[in-house]
């Protein structure tokens, strides 16, 4: 499991009862995958999401290294703005 830079100063807003939940969320996704086929975002981009309450995960499978890079954790209003 690997994080963007901006990831881990984002998670260090959010509220704590909120990051306790995405946390748990994060470590469930590194022992069981969700089904690719299910996860994938519409459009012509390599993310897959997850949801945990009102917050969204973005993340990325990088199967040459077998590495799930989580690229946003963010309110589901604002968390799809700016991707890439």
């Amino acid at each position: 499991m690997e994080f963007r830079p901006a990831v881990l100063k984002s998670m260090k807003r959010l509220p704590k009862k909120e990051l306790r939940k995405i946390k748990k969320k994060i470590d469930g996704l590194a022992e069981n995958l969700p089904d690719p086929a299910t996860t994938k975002m519409k459009g012509n981009n390599p993310f897959h999401r997850v949801r945990t309450g009102n917050y969204r995960i973005v993340y990325q499978i990088l199967e040459n290294r077998l590495v799930i890079l989580v690229v946003k954790v963010g309110h589901r209003k604002d968390v799809y703005k700016r991707l890439l």
